[in-house]
């Protein structure tokens, strides 16, 4: 029975000190049980000789602090894993909140999980198709990548990331698929969407939903990614399936931090974000990946809303540092209708190369993806100088490439939040497109691609 103590001293905000503490350490889990029978949860924050710093997960009213006693219980944070959590919906702390039963535990997981031994990493090197075609065709995701969406506020990121959740999945094979959807700090309003969405299209089958509330403690919201991601962790490597973790949205995350850090009185850096933030960050984002001599694999999607929509913001900064590219939305394309408006010139998979050709996607789509992306550029540039200059400025070429970029934007990019594309899908739309042009300008295809698909009517 662990031991219990009389001894707090003082509550200020979210933060408790008890005094005359042995043999409790760092990160370890407490329960303080007021005079009414009443217990909340707690964690340790500092060890100080026998002081001990606790933070509360819930609030502090109503703690006296004579008569309410604290127990630490030995162990950090655990999630109790089972194949039973797909098709659930868990608070940020791991309790059901979808009114089913609660999940009997095969295991007990730390939530801060062990970090992956670089040398026993696998290369990410399969294709995830999401249906999206700025994402599959340009930006392709590869199984065991870490692709962040840095998105501003006011953009449709939660239709993006219900979309990508509800279509994702493994071709061709006959492997079990997961999703894991952590949201952090969102409203009620959205947390609903997510769930509404998920059960209308059957995916919430195949999906463990973590929700934190905007109004729940910010410290539940530091431990909902861990949460999730120790989720993913069991179905990957205990359960063998393919899981794509989605997070939203990351600011709120980084927000939660502050406010601990700074009632914790530790001394700011960038921002007023502690200096730490990086290392917390990577601590998260890392858990993604393969392993060798493991069947599945965690993918990673975390989405940030970017303050002021401003890239060198140090939340999409460090997150641009840990990724591996990101998947840029834009405010301008949103403007214009174009849905989802992913701004595919400075989004980046930096592991795309590894994802498709022969037996992965197709043949053709290296060479396709570097013209549309040669071609897009060029027809922006035009149509930046017809705003100058004006059209009669403008070569016939420099017209057709114009029009191929307002082309591009309308049929490949804008597909709508309701549309599975396949990657043959997304390829033959983008060979119509490149139709467009003469064939003397597609010069970045080999010439048996545009015997085969550029002449096919």
């Amino acid at each position: 029975m662990p031991k219990e103590y009389r001894t707090i001293q003082e509550v200020a905000g979210p933060l408790m000190l008890v005094k005359g503490v042995s043999g409790v350490t760092y990160d370890e889990l407490g329960e303080i049980e007021l005079a009414n029978g009443e217990t909340r949860r707690c964690k340790v924050l500092e060890v100080n000789g026998d002081d001990v710093l606790v933070q509360l997960f819930e609030s502090a009213t109503g703690i006296n602090l004579a008569s309410s006693k604290v127990r630490f219980l030995g162990h950090s944070m655990q999630l109790g894993v089972s194949g039973d959590m797909l098709g659930r919906v868990f608070d940020g702390l791991g309790n059901p909140i979808d009114d089913g039963p609660a999940i009997l535990p095969e295991m007990r997981m730390d939530i801060n999980g062990l970090p992956m031994n670089p040398a026993a990493r696998n290369y990410p090197s399969e294709f995830i198709q999401t249906g999206v075609s700025a994402i599959d065709g340009l930006n392709t995701l590869v199984r065991g990548q870490k692709l962040p969406i840095f998105s501003a506020s006011g953009l449709p990121h939660a239709q993006l990331a219900a979309q990508i959740a509800r279509q994702a999945k493994v071709r061709g094979k006959d492997e079990q698929f997961a999703v894991v959807f952590a949201a952090m700090g969102i409203t009620f309003e959205e947390s609903n969407f997510f769930v509404q969405s998920f059960k209308e299209t059957g995916a919430l089958d195949r999906t463990v939903l973590f929700i934190n509330l905007a109004n729940d403690p910010a410290v539940e919201r530091i431990s909902t990614p861990r949460m999730a991601l120790t989720a993913a962790e069991y179905l990957a490597f205990e359960r063998d399936m393919h899981v794509l973790v989605i997070m939203t949205d990351i600011t709120n995350y980084a927000d939660a931090l502050r406010e601990v850090s700074a009632a914790r009185k530790e001394v700011p850096g960038r921002r007023g974000y502690p200096g730490y933030m990086y290392t917390d960050l990577a601590t998260l984002y890392e858990r993604a990946g393969r392993q060798r001599g493991k069947t599945g694999s965690i993918t990673l999607i975390p989405i940030l809303t970017m303050p002021e929509d401003d890239k060198t913001h140090p939340i999409p900064d460090l997150t641009g540092y840990i990724t591996e590219g990101q998947i840029i939305l834009s405010r301008e394309l949103y403007r214009k209708g174009v849905m989802p408006p992913v701004d595919v010139l400075p989004s980046l998979s930096r592991l795309k190369d590894k994802g498709i050709g022969e037996g992965k996607t197709r043949a053709d789509h290296s060479n396709t993806m570097n013209q549309l992306f040669a071609a897009y550029a060029r027809g922006k540039e035009a149509k930046e100088l017809m705003v100058i200059l004006g059209e009669a400025a403008l070569s016939d070429i420099d017209l057709i490439y114009a029009k191929f970029a307002d082309a591009f934007e309308k049929e490949y990019v804008s597909q709508g939040y309701h549309t599975d594309r396949s990657i043959e899908d997304t390829l033959d739309i983008g060979w119509e497109l490149l139709r467009i042009l003469p064939r003397s300008e597609l010069k970045r295809i080999d010439d048996k691609f545009l015997d085969a698909y550029y002449e096919k009517k």
